[in-house]
């Protein structure tokens, strides 16, 4: 049963964004679809990404995930939201390219000797561009092939980085996963590959109305500012897309509970009856713990402190109950044992407890081991 409303609540928010997540009961789908409803899942940390997506399917384990990225291709790992590695489906790829390239480009971290100009950037993109096609490159093969494809200046050793002193252009990586040029590969041993996956851009403002129609699916009610946070964009600009699609009708204002006015896509104003329940464990940046605003509501009292590293969500996974933050957890994985600590903000219930058992089973079957629950304080730091 659904209800439709002018004025969202949070609670209705909320319940509908964890429907549409398959959070709220495991999606009878893929992985790639698992991650179509996320939008994208990040992926600095692949067992993270690999539960990420796991959890949101019936039965799912990470063989299948991995199956997805490198033998059919249907995901692509590459630099998603914020410049950070995501894994997003090989089909949305051209949206997220044209989306992603048309955010306006700040100056960068980098001292102006440093800094590559416009038109070196460019000379750079398409070097690497063309040392990708139909190959697979470490770091250091790439390196070669685009100083040899430009010149001795992109190999100048003048960005810190790790203690030690990185190319200049690799300073454009992240660009080039924007622009569809670039993107990771299958690792060969110990050494992380790149390859160039072929994306050709959607024109920007088809691409960013798509996305903008996709995130407020999957994270409606929300504002520019919320839009801007997700993808480290500039206010100003989000406000501006906003305003174009409301100009064209493609999205709605409401009002929404503690948030003021907000939007969703036109016509899409069905939410759940009731409120989101059950118990479910989230890993490291989960798609649903990032994008999910307005953040205090999402981390109540205790766990606004607890489960947040300086007001950034994702660097604790977390431990939902009823649809909010209740607790944080960690794993540990030694052979096929998974150590799993969990700490509730408050004692759980009989049956609290007997579906976080469940979850941590279901932890095991998606990472394929053999987990171990213990609940009490959690002594490892945020994930840096």
């Amino acid at each position: 049963m659904t209800t439709r409303t002018a004025t969202v609540t949070w609670t209705q928010a909320n319940a509908r964004r964890i429907e549409r997540q398959g959070l709220a009961a495991p999606m009878a789908s893929s992985p790639d679809r698992a991650v179509a409803a996320m939008l994208a899942a990040h992926a600095q940390v692949s067992s993270a990404a690999e539960l990420s997506v796991g959890l949101r399917l019936a039965g799912a384990t990470r063989t299948e995930v991995r199956r997805a990225l490198w033998n059919d291709r249907t995901l692509v790992r590459t630099y998603g939201p914020r410049g950070t590695v995501h894994l997003l489906t090989a089909a949305e790829l051209p949206l997220w390219t044209g989306a992603l390239s048309a955010i306006p480009a700040g100056t960068g971290p980098f001292r102006k000797d440093v800094r590559l100009s416009a038109d070196r950037t460019e000379e750079v993109l398409a070097a690497v561009g063309d040392a990708l096609t139909g190959a697979e490159l470490t770091i250091d093969e790439l390196s070669d092939a685009v100083v040899a494809r430009t010149g001795p200046w992109a190999g100048d050793r003048v960005m810190p980085a790790f203690q030690d002193m990185w190319p200049r252009w690799r300073q454009v990586m992240h660009l080039a996963g924007h622009r569809g040029v670039l993107c990771f590969a299958p690792d060969r041993g110990r050494k992380v590959t790149y390859t160039n996956p072929g994306a050709t851009p959607l024109d920007g403002p088809e691409a960013l109305a798509g996305l903008v129609h996709r995130y407020l699916y999957a994270y409606g009610p929300a504002t520019p500012q919320h839009f801007a946070k997700w993808l480290a964009a500039p206010n100003s600009w989000a406000v501006s897309v906003f305003a174009e699609q409301a100009g064209s009708g493609a999205i709605e204002e409401v009002a929404y509970e503690g948030g003021g006015p907000a939007w969703l896509v036109a016509g899409d104003t069905d939410f759940p009856a009731g409120p989101a329940r059950g118990v479910r464990l989230l890993p490291y940046f989960d798609a649903f713990t990032i994008a999910s605003q307005p953040r205090e509501r999402l981390f109540p009292g205790a766990a606004y402190t607890r489960a947040l590293a300086g007001g950034q969500a994702g660097n604790h996974p977390v431990l939902l109950i009823d649809g909010t933050v209740a607790g944080v957890w960690h794993q540990r994985r030694s052979g096929r044992r998974i150590a799993v600590t969990v700490e509730p903000l408050s004692p759980l219930t009989a049956g609290q407890l007997r579906e976080l058992e469940e979850q941590v089973e279901r932890v095991g079957v998606v990472l394929e081991g053999k987990p171990e629950l213990t609940v009490g304080k959690v002594t490892v730091g945020p994930h840096a």
